[in-house]
């Protein structure tokens, strides 16, 4: 509505209180390092410009995906600079970075091209990408040195910071985490010794993954750990906060006889009289539909197992063994007391999917 008001009590709760509790854990896991707030995705659901503004002070800079989530930051007022980590899609881009002060990914010679043949106000401050092995983005090791000595010379470029991506940082003892480092070590000490780099997100910032060392020129990044999870299976953190409260309200009940099916594609059967309760919260909110029969749901102080196929609007749940339940109460889906990583284990997915996929229709409420 365009008064900003919300009738459906579906919702995400979000946490400011939260947001900036994570924050600082991060900013405390950093060390002596610069620390990279990763907001793209709208803030993996969250809102970017509220989670902006719940992180600003606990982080040095911002990175998104493309220009257009950094513009919106600059429309609501963030001067701090914001990393690009696509890079430019086009010559066209070059000129809008320069003017609102984005520093934009650099992974592959046309983008150097660009550069070079742009007109520009100001240079700009670029992050050279390569690929250590994760082989996503990002100039092969044998050409860093020369896409550096590139980006140096041209009066377009005022200073450029050397990055890579780890493809198993969430697993600390996994072999490729040694390569990956050695070579980026390798690339840095014979290109440029002492530019800024930038190697370690998350996960490699809270495990034994990669060695931080105690450089003050080097920047982390850091995504999920501001929402409250923590990407690693063994890294011991601070106590995270859950920055998101996904819920929605027991909007019917019926009894069902032994044998009775629930949902479409009647998946899911009785084995006792049984109650069901029916939510009103379904795939087109970002609820998976793949979710299989028994994923937990947070109701009445205790989980209750999903029954049925998750539609579009509504999912059922058996609250046979709940004591009290009543239309209009209020369950949870993931958030403090269901951990979304829990629900992405039931589903078979990420609570980075989970969290970016809640849509636009859930009305985000900030607290």
């Amino acid at each position: 509505m365009s008064n900003g008001l919300h009738f459906r009590p579906t919702r995400a709760e979000i946490s400011m209180t939260a947001l900036q509790h994570n924050a600082e854990v991060a900013r405390r896991e950093a060390g002596d390092c610069k620390l990279l707030g990763v907001i793209k995705a709208d803030g993996y659901g969250h809102g970017a410009i509220a989670v902006a503004r719940a992180i600003n002070g606990a982080v040095d800079a911002y990175a998104v995906a493309f220009i257009d989530e950094a513009l919106q930051l600059r429309e609501a007022g963030f001067t701090q600079p914001i990393v690009l980590l696509e890079g430019c899609f086009s010559e066209a881009e070059l000129p809008v970075c320069a003017h609102y002060n984005l520093q934009p990914v650099v992974h592959h010679q046309g983008q150097i091209d660009a550069i070079a043949g742009a007109r520009l106000v100001k240079p700009l401050a670029v992050w050279l990408k390569t690929d250590t092995g994760m082989h996503r983005l990002g100039f092969a090791p044998a050409a860093v040195e020369a896409a550096s000595r590139e980006l140096a010379s041209l009066k377009q470029v005022a200073s450029v910071t050397l990055m890579t991506h780890f493809a198993n940082a969430d697993r600390a003892d996994h072999d490729l985490n040694t390569l990956q480092q050695e070579r980026f070590t390798e690339l840095c000490a014979s290109t440029s010794p002492t530019a800024a780099i930038s190697s370690a997100n998350t996960a490699a910032l809270i495990s034994s993954a990669i060695d931080l060392g105690t450089d003050t020129n080097q920047w982390c990044r850091t995504g999920i750990l501001l929402y409250g999870v923590n990407p690693t299976t063994t890294a011991q953190t601070e106590q995270l906060q859950a920055a998101m409260r996904l819920t929605a309200p027991v909007m019917a009940l019926r009894e069902i006889a032994p044998g009775e099916a629930v949902g479409y594609g009647s998946r899911w059967h009785a084995e006792r009289a049984s109650r069901i309760a029916t939510l009103a919260i379904g795939y087109a909110d970002g609820y998976p539909r793949h979710a299989p029969d028994g994923t937990p749901v947070w109701l009445n102080g205790q989980q209750v197992p999903l029954a049925g196929t998750v539609s579009m609007d509504m999912i059922t749940v058996d609250v046979t063994g709940l004591k009290e339940v009543a239309i209009g109460d209020e369950a949870e889906l993931w958030g403090p007391n269901l951990p979304v990583t829990t629900v992405a284990d039931a589903v078979g997915s990420i609570s980075y999917e989970l969290l970016c996929r809640v849509s636009p229709r859930v009305p985000r409420h900030y607290k």
